[in-house]
């Protein structure tokens, strides 16, 4: 017997060469199974080999699996201090998971001298922290060791430092449950669906003048319509008004798509959406509308070919079944499972026919040819043609922009305009776009949210169809590098003139805390205007918040907001910015164009400056906020000067319009 273990001794090192050697011949091929297999069984037969344990780790970290890949990084790291780049990748990892301190603990176990990558590592997890001598230390380090990429690093973090200052946050918020709370059904089996939900829709649905709210639900809990009392509270009529549609809702887009000059409603779901038809006396019915099954998240109101009937362009986002959802986490607990492990899906444009018909123009439109992982979708006109192009945010892929030709087909141009991308050339988890000009140059510009450590990207429209993107320049990469943000606004909430950011935020998980450094429960954040730069500002109230849109419930000429939250009720923030500024809005009725005005350009002077806006049919992540355009004024006492560009190319021109007050506006 013990001449058997002596020989099992003796050849356990020789079997951990070659499962080790077959393992990174795995590795090469990306055949991550076999990977993973190899070197399970390299560590196996030799428990104490650095290089097993580091390329296992390495094997997990290039699925994204960064959870597993930790501790086989820290074993190698403690193993052997000198193994190639074993505390390294160990320290990477903790970065990726925002265990910042921790992350800083094991670049230091490292043999020394540290290396450039190291020394660099160093300083973005100091940076992180916001502790900037430090950083500016170990990024002058990483380049005095040679490391090309901290001079672009460092350049960026400079620039982070130098942004424009703005004036502090003025705007105030008052936050108020509504009677309507979203259930995610979660159950312990981490299904992909649950923590997707949900979004909200503000609208006029009765034609009081008051604003409304339509808020989604999943786990076959009834969708809600909240009329609104106008005195500050709201009553569910989702059940009269027929338009419960229990499943698992994802978001909603409303518009008048029948110009019948009442707004209807469209449902987005996991399996089936539903269209449904405002009768003009509180209630709805439910009209026949295409299905296919797939996981549709967001959907936008447009009317691409001009004919006067609003177009539904869908958003659809990964190919989802419960039977085969995989097992994320690790054998002591399960999470929701990284969008990388599901397939992506085409997203889908319908031309409204006529009589409440419509048909699926996705491959003669040129849409049906680009598959990605779609969450948000905002439409603009990028390169100043007057046509509506379209935003997708897609979820770890690079984003799309379908630039409009102009005779019923569009172009992928994201890449050629610069926001396929961040800056870092990395396709980030984009989920909220809004399509809005924020710095009153003309020019619609675009702001995603992102997960924790990526920051909220800012792409500034050049013109001509360009983009640069200003995240660092603006203040948003150091406000929003600690925030999952989903659902998102840009609105002016204090009435200055400069529309102001808005993100609802929340972690993807609803148990970060075991694998991470950040927080499952999150606030929202402001980010306040000072004339292209931002301040940003965490509102009081942790919880998993996920839709967001605007509207003014009160009328009280200040924007406010609506959030809904997992597992608990959904909210009203009122405005109570006690300094807000004039203000004027403006209703659109087309007539010639949509009913709506959808994409209508409405230009606004005083002798402060213009403004410029877009009356939309969409917003957020799964969105739809209210259609009225809303601009402050500051301390004008009136708008010299109004210019409205229809859809269908007429114009309109008002001189001398007074503020506080809501006008409408007839093509």
């Amino acid at each position: 017997m013990e001449t058997w273990k002596a020989i099992a001794l003796l050849a356990a090192p020789l079997a951990a060469q070659v499962f080790l050697q077959s393992g990174q011949n795995a590795f090469r091929a990306r055949d991550w199974p076999a990977a993973e297999r190899h070197f399970g069984e390299a560590v196996r037969a030799q428990p104490l080999s650095a290089p097993a344990h580091k390329w296992l780790g390495m094997t997990y970290a290039a699925q994204s699996k960064l959870v597993l890949a930790e501790a086989p990084f820290r074993r190698a790291c403690e193993l052997d201090p000198k193994e190639p780049d074993a505390c390294y990748y160990w320290g990477r990892t903790l970065f990726s998971l925002s265990r910042l301190e921790t992350a800083l603990d094991a670049y230091r176990k490292e043999a020394r001298p540290f290396r450039g990558r190291t020394l660099l590592g160093m300083a973005l997890a100091y940076d992180a922290l916001n502790r900037a001598p430090e950083a500016q230390k170990f990024y002058r380090a990483a380049i005095a060791a040679g490391d090309k990429q901290a001079l672009i690093d460092y350049e960026k973090f400079r620039r982070k430092q130098t942004a424009p200052a703005s004036p502090s946050p003025e705007i105030r918020f008052d936050a108020r449950d509504l009677p309507a709370t979203v259930h995610t059904g979660a159950a312990g089996k981490k299904r992909l669906i649950e923590t997707m939900i949900a979004g909200v829709a503000v609208l006029d649905f009765d034609g009081d003048g008051w604003d409304d709210i339509y808020i989604c639900n999943g786990a076959g809990a009834p969708n809600a319509l909240l009329r609104n009392q106008r005195n500050g509270t709201f009553t569910d009529v989702a059940a009269r008004a027929g338009v419960e549609a229990r499943g698992y809702s994802m978001g909603v887009a409303a518009a008048d798509f029948d110009n019948d000059g009442y707004t209807d409603l469209f449902v987005t779901g996991v399996r089936s959406n539903h269209l449904f038809r405002n009768r003009g006396d509180g209630t709805f019915e439910e009209l026949p509308f295409p299905q296919d099954g797939r996981w549709t998240v967001a959907a936008a109101w447009f009317d691409y070919d001009n004919d006067g009937l609003l177009d539904l362009f869908v958003v659809r986002y990964v190919a989802w079944d419960e039977a085969t959802e995989p097992y994320c986490g690790t054998r002591e607990f399960r999470q929701y499972c990284h969008p990388k492990e599901y397939g992506p899906l085409p997203n889908a444009l319908y031309r409204n026919l006529g009589g409440g018909r419509f048909r699926d123009v996705s491959a003669a439109a040129g849409i049906a040819a680009h598959v990605g992982k779609g969450m948000g979708v905002a439409l603009g006109d990028s390169n100043g043609d007057g046509r509506l192009d379209i935003v997708v945010a897609n979820d770890t892929m690079p984003n799309f922009l379908f630039r409009n030709r102009g005779d019923g087909t569009f172009e992928e141009t994201a890449l050629a305009a610069g926001v396929a991308f961040n800056e870092n050339g990395v396709a980030v988890s984009s989920m909220g776009v809004e399509f809005s000009d924020y710095d009153n140059d003309g020019r619609e510009d675009l702001f995603v949210t992102a997960i924790s450590n990526e920051t909220f990207a800012l792409f500034r429209n050049l013109g001509a169809g360009r983009f640069a993107d200003v995240t660092l320049a603006s203040g948003l990469a150091r406000a929003t590098l600690p925030w999952t943000g989903w659902s998102n606004v840009m609105a002016d909430f204090n009435n200055d003139g400069w529309k102001d950011l808005f993100s609802a935020n929340g972690n993807a998980l609803d148990n970060a805390e075991l694998s991470s450094g950040r927080q499952s429960k999150q606030q929202n954040l402001l980010l306040t205007n000072g004339r292209g730069s931002f301040t940003g500002r965490a509102l009081a109230g942790d919880a998993f918040h996920r839709g967001l849109a605007r509207g003014d419930f009160d009328r009280d000429g200040r924007i406010d907001l609506v959030v809904t939250r997992l597992n608990q009720p959904a909210q009203v923030l009122w405005n109570r910015t006690e300094a807000a500024g004039n203000w004027i809005e403006f209703e659109l009725a087309g007539t010639k164009s949509n009913r709506d005005a959808i994409g209508a350009w409405v230009e606004v002077e005083t002798p402060d400056g213009k403004q410029w806006d877009r009356v939309a049919g969409w917003s957020g992540y799964g969105c739809s906020s209210s259609r009225a355009l809303h601009f402050g004024l500051g301390k004008s006492e009136q708008a010299t000067r109004i210019h409205v560009r229809w859809p269908a190319g007429s114009t309109t021109d008002l001189r001398n319009v007074a503020a506080g007050k809501i006008h409408r506006i007839r093509e």
